[in-house]
């Protein structure tokens, strides 16, 4: 075994045993799944930025560069723009409400388990591409380093992001982010370093990169180095997709009610915001060195040349750097698997609201197993070609309910029958319009990101005027909407 090999282990191994010392810190479900409200501006940053960034932040981010060019930093911009405009609009509210799941929000406002549902469906449906991403990418980089069968690889990447996540709760994933934030940020930054060197700084890399392009006939040079390189349609869609869903990803709730604060909130999401945004601009870059050293690639294959760029830049640091990216996946699988198995216990299963707390940490320990055991086992077996493409169309598939969130908190007026006819039309039609596109079209582009965005910005607010009735006035309203302005001590 090399010394990269040894790194990685070294790594994994110490924030193992961090997950496990912090076990008796979750004694019941509200230590789990909000760290028992009572967390602090930092540990609240790290978590949320960690969570952030994810394989899509990194591998995603360098191999999509690799495959179409550098306007995949967009989504470092993205990142920024997306935690921001939770912190300042969302969170504040998520806390006063005292939610810790995002379809709780539908009950409290219209008392309606049919848009909890809905929206929990949506959210599932993010969290289940991420769940699957996650372990398929730490896979990779453990094949390609140890050698081993890839679909082991993948097996024991789920069971790292099970143990650290139902172990440890909300709170001790977000201790073990500070680490992983930390070790991503300088880790990516070393082999942009060092690999810039070796290839003649900006003018060799320059040079070298025109070279490959002009090498492949199916890559355009100047699209390549352009920041709307495929034109702004897949541009503006990216910010659809990455940017609007973000306060209807549940696991920002859980964040949000875990702060022993409610004015630590704004500035851990900024703060979150500006951390997960260096990350794929540092990923950018070596995917663009990956093409300067190794030439153009596409598909899967181009997340094992970054697992080969990292190495080649020496033992030690490529061992620091493949720790990074590993960080950077249970970082954000970690926190996932917890708030997809706190979606799927308090959203699904019947009188789950009426479990004693020991009896609800239980139910989400097990999930989280299952949950996680059943994403990796389709991590081995679906044709998965793009990262970040795959992702962005999970974000897009939640971008419905994130709007009826914004209508419910800003608009009274707005109706049970026009937030589930905006949710169901959008998330439907955003499904049929990927479809379409997927086995039809082809286009270039974030088709479902539009249908999503656009569809639901209509149906709510007319079907909500075509709906008005005395019921969505009265005192429960009056109480709703009093709690949003009424600080929790």
């Amino acid at each position: 075994m090399d010394m990269a090999g040894i790194t990685i282990i070294v790594y994994l191994v110490v924030v193992t045993l961090v997950g496990m010392y912090l076990t008796k810190r979750s004694s019941s479900s509200d230590d789990w799944a909000i760290g028992g409200g009572g967390m602090g501006l930092w540990l609240i940053a790290a978590g949320i930025a960690g969570t952030r960034i994810g394989g899509a932040g990194t591998y995603g981010v360098a191999g999509d560069t690799m495959n179409t060019g550098v306007w995949n930093m967009w989504y470092g911009v993205n990142s920024f723009l997306a935690l921001a405009l939770v912190g300042i609009f969302f969170a504040v509210p998520y806390r006063r409400l005292r939610l810790t799941t995002i379809g709780e929000l539908f009950v409290k406002r219209h008392d309606s388990q049919r848009n909890g549902r809905l929206t929990s469906l949506c959210v599932q449906t993010e969290y289940l591409i991420i769940n699957i991403l996650e372990p398929l990418l730490i896979g990779i980089i453990i094949s390609a380093v140890f050698g081993i069968n890839r679909e082991l690889a993948i097996m024991i990447g789920a069971l790292i992001i099970i143990s650290s996540t139902t172990l440890s709760g909300l709170r001790g994933a977000s201790a073990t982010n500070v680490i992983h934030v930390v070790v991503v940020t300088f880790g990516l930054l070393a082999v942009a370093m060092v690999a810039g060197a070796e290839l003649g700084g900006i003018s060799g890399i320059k040079e070298k990169v025109d070279a490959a392009l002009a090498a492949d006939p199916d890559t355009n040079a100047a699209s390549w180095w352009s920041f709307v390189g495929l034109g702004w349609f897949p541009v503006i869609a990216m910010f659809f997709s990455a940017v609007i869903h973000t306060p209807a990803a549940s696991v920002y709730v859980n964040y949000s009610s875990s702060a022993r604060r409610e004015n630590l909130l704004i500035p851990a999401f900024l703060l979150a915001g500006v951390l997960a945004a260096l990350m794929p601009v540092l990923a950018s870059i070596i995917g663009i060195e990956a093409v300067a050293r190794y030439g153009t690639d596409s598909g899967i294959t181009s997340y094992a040349t970054i697992t080969r760029i990292a190495t080649d830049t020496g033992p030690i640091i490529g061992g620091i750097a493949l720790a990074a990216v590993l960080a950077a996946l249970i970082s954000s699988g970690g926190p996932i698997l917890l708030s997809s198995a706190t979606l799927f216990v308090n959203d699904w299963i019947p009188g789950s609201k009426d479990f004693e707390p020991k009896r609800k940490l239980r139910s989400y320990r097990i999930t989280s197993v299952i949950y996680g055991l059943f994403a990796g086992a389709l991590a081995c077996v679906l044709p998965i070609t793009s990262v970040l493409e795959l992702l962005l169309l999970g974000f897009a598939m939640v971008v419905p309910p994130a709007l009826a969130i914004g209508f419910i908190f800003y608009w009274r007026k707005t109706t049970e029958q026009g937030v589930f006819w905006g949710i169901a039309s959008g998330y439907g039609l955003g499904l049929a319009g990927w479809a379409a596109n997927t086995f039809v079209l082809g286009l270039e582009n974030d088709v479902a990101a539009y249908f999503t965005t656009l569809v639901p910005l209509v149906v709510i607010p007319v079907v909500s005027l075509m709906t008005q009735s005395p019921q969505n006035e009265g005192e429960s309203v009056d109480n709703f909407y009093q709690a949003l302005k009424t600080p929790v001590p």
